[in-house]
């Protein structure tokens, strides 16, 4: 079976019969274009930095040139641009090139679906917010999360919203053998006011690093935004009494500059699923370095490495643990995140 990997760009359509056909095939260099870093997009406009990190930094607008096809552009992106770059009013720059991706977060429409959306690109951190009750966690919609990030070489980071609800301790033990790192936070009433506690220490596995925040509607991604970064306004909803599901506040990906040029956070809009067609079982275990030395020199050709593979080596890789105890929970939690991955409800 081929392992190739589809995206937007393997999409064809039936060209325009009229006008299609450049009127020559030297194409223009584009030596005067400038680098930009592509921060939201709104309905075919791109907003961008340019100059990024210089005194010249400024803010830009640009839509994206004829020469890249169907080739998406999304938050997080370095482009170069050409054209009207100065951000005056009425100012519109053109994308003419991408430059290459140092990550790339993307999911599918569902578990058969070929085609892979990319979501975000260059982050190095996905930071899975999800609240403890209102709504319910959803594991699986965690595990996909995770699978997505190790997928695409980004470290996963769990921010448990609204301790003053439920107790975290179950979510925390289930995640900490599989290398995800937990954040508490919580927003009891102080002197009339909601104090988010926690925060500080969240803001502190941000610093440096580029992270998407990704969870259902209504666990309070854009509340912790507001917070992070300061006048930064994003709208934000409440939970469904009927449903238990939160309404959509956010339309499109933002990157957001924290406070100081400390990092990046990039607000992604609510998602209720996270297809993982396009993730391959090496990839996945290529996230669990022990599991996937006993997979790759033990296991025989084939082997699913799933609870019910037979003759799967892990087992006896867990039977031989000494401590009786770690061995196993990282490769029921391993077995899990492959459970997600071939298509378990999220």
């Amino acid at each position: 079976m081929s392992t190739r990997r589809f995206d937007e760009r393997d999409i064809r359509t039936r060209p325009n019969p009229r006008g299609s056909r450049p009127r020559t095939k030297q194409r223009p260099d584009h030596d005067d274009a400038v680098r930009g870093l592509v921060t939201g997009v709104d309905r075919g406009r791109y907003h961008l930095i340019v100059a990024l990190d210089t005194p010249q930094e400024h803010v830009a607008l640009a839509m994206k040139a004829r020469e890249l096809g169907r080739e998406r552009v999304v938050c997080g992106d370095l482009v170069d641009v050409v054209g009207d770059s100065s951000g005056a009013p009425g100012s519109l720059a053109r994308i003419v090139r991408i430059a290459e991706r140092s990550t790339v977060l993307r999911r599918t429409a569902d578990d058969t679906d070929p085609v892979e959306r990319v979501i975000v690109a260059n982050a190095d951190q996905l930071v899975i917010v999800t609240a403890l009750a209102d709504p319910e966690p959803r594991t699986r919609m965690i595990d996909r999360c995770v699978v997505a990030a190790y997928d695409a070489g980004m470290s996963a980071l769990l921010c448990l919203t609204k301790a003053d609800l439920a107790d975290p301790a179950e979510l925390v033990a289930m995640y900490a053998p599989i290398g995800v790192e937990v954040v508490v936070t919580s927003r009891p009433v102080v002197d009339g006011e909601r104090i988010i506690h926690g925060l500080e220490e969240l803001r502190e596995r941000l610093v440096g690093r580029t992270s998407v925040l990704v969870g259902h509607s209504g666990v309070g991604k854009s509340t912790l935004v507001n917070a992070l970064v300061p006048g930064t306004y994003r709208a934000t909803g409440v939970v469904n009494d009927v449903t238990g599901r939160g309404r959509h506040t956010s339309s499109s990906a933002v990157g957001l500059r924290l406070p100081g040029g400390a990092g990046w956070v990039i607000d992604t809009p609510g998602v209720r699923s996270f297809g993982l067609a396009h993730v391959q079982v090496e990839s996945l275990l290529a996230a669990f370095g022990d599991l996937a030395t006993v997979t790759t020199e033990l296991c025989p050709r084939g082997c699913t490495h799933a609870a019910d593979a037979p003759d799967c080596a892990l087992d006896d890789w867990v039977a031989t643990d000494p401590e009786d105890g770690p061995r196993a929970a990282r490769v029921d939690s391993m077995r899990r995140l492959l459970a997600a991955r071939a298509g378990d409800p999220a």
